[in-house]
């Protein structure tokens, strides 16, 4: 088949490679000129492992090209997906006014038969107003609208579309469920599910679903201080639960918040869906505010551990992208945590491999180094924030002997206390973990209703 894919950002770049890797023909547009040049030439503008070794395959199998020019490249095409950004606007509501645009232009480029596929994340009812916007430019146009949500996780994301949970599509007939059965057959012959559903219900399964795995994150995160508190650890905790099928073990490491490009508005987009159509989302609503809560913890837990005060000293940061495996820095827990620590008076040093190619920009009071052991030289304190996998082999020893002054605040628990103070690190906090005498007030109310 051939398929137009309608912005290159990470959704639509991903999915436009893996549909060619599927075998259909795939030509990318983008505004951007640059951007398209480079892409032409085998260049991959984001980092997400994997991807530029099957762009550079299916460019040179000559099933993936790319075009500056919508009009030229939609024409012949069965499926036009529309993969453009939906940021939050000012109210907290995804900003569809890419979208907008973008069905403007195909009411006017579009000839013969197509299926228009919203592939971008967008509010309940933006389907139908895409078909509106394209009709009033086109009235007698054949085409047929699709909701084909995206549920691509940055670091697996190749992985994701060519072995997905499920792929999900909203029709509003058979013509265009045909059109969809076509694209998607070679992972129906691979047995992967697909679903079928009207064009609300694809548009709400994907808030629906980031939002609870959001839940998921900061309900594990609110249990982390608790077990502080009590003296559990949440580690064990997670594996308790996770054992239970009905749970199930992902998303259930506590860390620093979530953040990136999905969670934080996405959440904010359903919250936003609710108040519209006066069914509050209070549960989200109080996950938005509880994330925001756990990273300023964070900062107390680092503060806490430079008994009290950051001023005047050097902290360095291992880590700066919301997650490993990605640059991006969108809503991260290091935009919150270390502004904040600044403020307080430290100086940060920080080394991210793939977050300094946008966090510089974005933090620019902060320094950045080369090496992990380049930026915890001389330090007073030092954070991990991402859980990169090099962050796992790390020389503790090595490490420990650059600081001046040998405290971790480990907020990924990627290594445990005693492996940390046995290395020579003077003292360690991590996240849900805690050697605190956890039945002492319990015993006393006992004692006392004895």
């Amino acid at each position: 088949m051939k398929i137009a894919v309608i912005g290159t950002g990470y959704v639509g770049l991903v999915s436009g490679t893996c549909l060619a890797e599927l075998g259909h023909h795939v030509i990318c547009i983008d505004q951007n000129k640059t951007k398209i040049s480079g892409l032409q030439n085998g260049e991959v503008p984001i980092y997400e492992p994997g991807l530029a070794e099957l762009l550079l395959s299916n460019i040179n199998a000559q099933r993936l090209e790319f075009s500056t020019n919508l009009k030229e490249a939609v024409q012949d095409a069965e499926a036009v997906f529309i993969a453009v950004g939906t940021p939050s606007g000012e109210d907290g509501q995804a900003d569809l006014s890419y979208v907008s645009g973008v069905a403007n232009e195909l009411g006017n480029a579009l000839n013969d038969f197509t299926v228009v596929v919203t592939k971008s994340t967008v509010p309940v009812g933006t389907n139908r107003t895409v078909e509106k916007i394209i009709r009033k430019t086109n009235p007698l146009l054949d085409f047929e609208m699709v909701s084909n949500p995206e549920f691509l996780k940055e670091g697996a994301a190749i992985k994701d579309f060519m072995q997905p949970d499920r792929v999900v599509y909203g029709v509003t007939s058979d013509r265009a469920a045909h059109v969809m059965e076509r694209i998607y057959q070679p992972l129906v012959e691979r047995g992967y599910v697909v679903q079928r559903t009207n064009l609300e219900t694809a548009e709400l399964i994907k808030y629906a679903s980031n939002a609870f795995l959001a839940t998921k994150i900061t309900f594990i995160n609110q249990m982390a201080a608790l077990c502080e508190r009590v003296g559990a650890d949440v580690q064990q905790l997670a594996i308790g639960m996770g054992s239970d099928s009905r749970i199930g073990d992902k998303f259930l490491s506590a860390g620093p918040g979530y953040g990136g490009s999905c969670f934080p508005k996405d959440t904010i987009a359903i919250a936003r869906t609710g108040q519209q159509y006066a069914e509050p989302q209070s549960i989200v609503e109080a996950v938005i505010s509880a994330n925001d809560s756990v990273k300023n913890r964070m900062v107390d837990k680092v503060l806490e551990l430079c008994d009290g005060r950051v001023s005047g000293k050097r902290i360095a940061v291992l880590g700066a992208t919301f997650k490993a495996d990605t640059d991006d820095m969108r809503d991260a827990p290091s935009l919150t945590i270390l502004p904040r620590l600044i403020e307080l008076g430290a100086e940060v040093c920080v080394y991210d491999p793939q977050g300094r190619k946008y966090g510089e920009a974005l933090m620019p009071k902060v320094e950045w180094q080369t090496t992990p052991y380049e930026a915890a030289k001389g330090t007073d304190a030092l954070i991990i924030l991402t859980e990169w996998r090099e962050f796992r082999d790390l020389d503790l020893q090595r490490l420990a002997g650059v600081m001046a002054h040998p405290l971790m605040a480990d907020l990924r628990n990627l290594f445990t206390e005693d492996e940390v103070l046995s290395a020579g690190f003077l003292a360690f906090t991590g996240i849900g973990v805690s050697k605190a005498l956890a039945n002492e007030p319990i015993i006393k109310n006992l004692q006392r209703s004895a």
